[in-house]
């Protein structure tokens, strides 16, 4: 009987491992999402003209070769960064399945029309800068799928980031009903 409580114990704890391994990788991709739209953003709503001349900066230009300069649309891109960076760090905070998947899909509405628009728009962009442009644009929807993949149930009743056995002590991370409030505490981790 002790061998059974013990296994049982062992499975939990590797349960309960994985699950914080797995809330540890949902927020780095989280932050590594939202840190970089901070600064965009800010740098974009707040200094247009620096932004449109010198982003991305250490001696790349990616803005101004592609037209003229029109600060309404420079303010606007990155008052929306500053808005995606605001959703997705509240996700690194309150990290529920739910929130991460739609931060996921918010990104993914932004990150594939725009390396889209990318790639098919290269021929202003030096060569050192095509292929620095495009991998850092990739990163974005890449990163979002993985989000999605690691926040989505795989048919495992209705787990989604990481599954408590029943009866176990490790924290559950969501289940398939709806919330009841907006400020149901079911995080991730």
């Amino acid at each position: 009987m002790s061998s059974i409580a013990t296994d049982e114990s062992v499975s939990r704890q590797r349960e309960a491992g994985s699950t914080a391994k797995r809330l540890g990788v949902v927020r780095i991709l989280l932050v590594g999402l939202g840190v970089p739209a901070v600064v965009i953003g800010a740098w974009a709503a707040f200094a247009p003209r620096s932004f449109y001349e010198d982003f991305p900066g250490f001696g790349q230009v990616w803005v101004s070769p592609d037209g003229p300069f029109n600060e309404h649309l420079v303010r606007d891109v990155g008052e929306l960064n500053l808005a995606l960076a605001f959703v997705t760090l509240a996700a690194v905070v309150w990290c529920t399945p739910l929130l991460a998947r739609v931060v996921a899909g918010a990104w993914l509405v932004e990150g594939v029309p725009h390396l889209v628009y990318h790639l098919r728009h290269l021929d202003p962009l030096a060569s050192d800068a095509k292929a620095s442009s495009i991998a850092g644009l990739v990163i974005v929807p890449v990163a979002a799928l993985v989000l999605l993949a690691m926040t989505t149930d795989r048919g495992r009743n209705g787990a989604t980031i990481g599954r408590s056995a029943p009866g176990s002590s490790a924290p559950s991370m969501s289940s398939p009903r709806a919330p009841s409030s907006p400020f149901r505490s079911d995080r991730i981790g």
